[in-house]
This record gives C-alpha cells, sequence and structure tokens, in this order.
C-alpha cells in the first residue's frame, strides 16, 4: 500500500505528539512523585532559510522568493515510505506531491510571511505561491523547500519590512549565517538589515517595528517572539 503524503505540519505536529508522549513515559519512570512544571511550547522542527526580494525594472519589489532547508531529523520522517528510483535520493519529480500539498497547508499560516509597507501591515499582500519544489540533498540528507511569493501589486515604498514565523512556533525558522537575505534587482540606493526579535543588538528601526507589531499582532501567539524581520529602506 502506498503511503499518504503528509504536508509538513500535519507530520510535525504528528512527531510533536509522539515525542510529548515519549517524554512523558520517561517523566513519569524517573520520578512518580514529581510535580510537573507548567507546559511552554518550543519548536519540533527547524529551518535554515535564506530569502531573495525580488524587484521589478520599475523599482519596486515585486516578491520574495523563499529557501527553506529542514533539520536532518524531519527530513528523514517526511520522505518515509516514498519511493524513489536510486535509494538515498529523491528527485524533484519524486518529492512533488510532497511539495505540493505542503504549500496547500502552509496556505492557512499565510506561508509564515507577512508584509508592512511604510509602517503598515498589508493583509493578503502575496499572490499565490509560484515556482514552488523540494531538493533533496543525499549528503546533508535534508529537505528544501523553494517557492516564491509574488505581491498582489509591485511595492514601491521607502521601507518595506518583511516578517517570517510561525505562529505556534512549532517551526523554528533562522537566516542562515552567510547571504541570508540579498536583493535583486533592486535599486542601487535600496539597503537590507536583518534581525530576530531576540536578539539584543538590534538598531533604534527595528525596537520601533518591534513595538508597533506587538502591540497589534499580539494574538498571533508566541511565534511572533521568534519572528524573523528584513527590513528593505530605499530612501
Amino acid at each position: 500500500m502506498q503511503r499518504a503524503t503528509y504536508s509538513i505540519l500535519a507530520a510535525m505536529r504528528l512527531a510533536a505528539r509522539l515525542r510529548s508522549v515519549r517524554r512523558s513515559i520517561a517523566l513519569v519512570v524517573a520520578c512518580a512523585c514529581a510535580l510537573a512544571a507548567p507546559a511552554r511550547a518550543h519548536p519540533h522542527v527547524w529551518v535554515t532559510m535564506t530569502a531573495e526580494l525580488l524587484y521589478g525594472p520599475n523599482g519596486a519589489a515585486t516578491g520574495v522568493r523563499h529557501r527553506w532547508t529542514f533539520d536532518d531529523m524531519f527530513s528523514a520522517f517526511a520522505t518515509t515510505g516514498i519511493k524513489a528510483k536510486t535509494k538515498g535520493r529523491f528527485t524533484r519529480q519524486e518529492l512533488a506531491p510532497l511539495a505540493q500539498v505542503n504549500m496547500d497547508s502552509l496556505k492557512e499560516y499565510g506561508y509564515f510571511t507577512r508584509a508592512r509597507v511604510d509602517g503598515k501591515r498589508q493583509k493578503d499582500a502575496f499572490e499565490p505561491p509560484r515556482d514552488y519544489w523540494l531538493e533533496y540533498d543525499p549528503k546533508e540528507t535534508v529537505l528544501t523547500l523553494h517557492f516564491t511569493l509574488p505581491f498582489k501589486h509591485p511595492v514601491a515604498a521607502k521601507q518595506l519590512a518583511i516578517e517570517i514565523y510561525d505562529p505556534e512556533f512549532f517551526v523554528d525558522l533562522a537566516f542562515a549565517d552567510k547571504n541570508a537575505v540579498t536583493l535583486v534587482g533592486a535599486p542601487a540606493q535600496c539597503a537590507v538589515q536583518t534581525h530576530k526579535s531576540n536578539d539584543d543588538n538590534f538598531p533604534p528601526m527595528f525596537q520601533r517595528l518591534d513595538r508597533s507589531f506587538v502591540s497589534s499582532e499580539a494574538n498571533v501567539g508566541m511565534g511572533f517572539s521568534f519572528a524573523n524581520k528584513i527590513l528593505v529602506t530605499c530612501p
């Protein structure tokens, strides 16, 4: 019987439940009399990401191109049961059903991507994703999800802020150490900065953005506290 293709989010939640059960059993065996500490949300999947902000000939931003690499444990879980022509390797075609189902499931969460233009939050800022596919690295044994989110309308602004995070904090997304964000086709005067909210060494401009985001989006869950921010300024 062929294995059903599960979304990243569905598989992630299943893995979380299984780990929770194992952890509970271990705690009971170790100390049956101990009082349980208050539960705190924590990630079960780790993603290292890079992003490209795409610009058109007129200097307006046209979209965001994501590249998310999942941790090896989750990658092994997600590919279990997928038939491959070559053992230990998966082609883009073999991973296509998994890519499709995952993009469908991420829609509910806005693809973990939000935009703010000149300080104003944009609702439904993006078109459905394009050019999405999964890549498997047989050496590192990890999956990488590629996809592009086009803006519904090109963005010409002095300040464009992009946030990337899972509001439920099941997935911990973090920028790559090198070349995390690049501008493609942007006007020469545009500059980009990146920041993660738990970093104490971020500039005052980000402090102002943090207060603004928290005041307007406090209901999205603790994942906001670990949001990755991209700020592009074009004087």
